[in-house]
């Protein structure tokens, strides 16, 4: 399981004009079965993912085709964790 962390940079005052390719990248990452939760960092420091089923360098690769990474709106950080205890709930998290 991953966190991937989208922290605005310099470039944040461009996020509006790679938003739609931002938000298409975020809808293949949950069509792919990828992304489990998105949102943002608070207050208005960029974005979160958690994210699964998939490799580190795999995701790496899909976090640098984000537009967002792709032209510096963000800096992107990934944390991967590696869940030993769940709630029941989320038990999928475990295998």
């Amino acid at each position: 399981m991953f966190i991937v962390l989208l922290e605005f940079s310099d470039n944040k005052g461009s996020a509006g004009q790679f938003m739609e390719g931002h938000k298409e990248w975020l809808k293949r990452g949950f069509d792919d079965g990828v992304f489990l939760v998105a949102g943002s960092l608070q207050p208005d420091r960029g974005g979160g993912i958690v994210a699964h089923d998939t490799s580190l360098s795999d995701l790496q690769s899909r976090v640098n085709t984000d537009p967002f990474v792709a032209e510096k709106v963000v800096k992107a950080e990934i944390l991967e964790i590696a869940p030993s205890k769940a709630d029941a709930r989320l038990n999928f998290l475990l295998d």
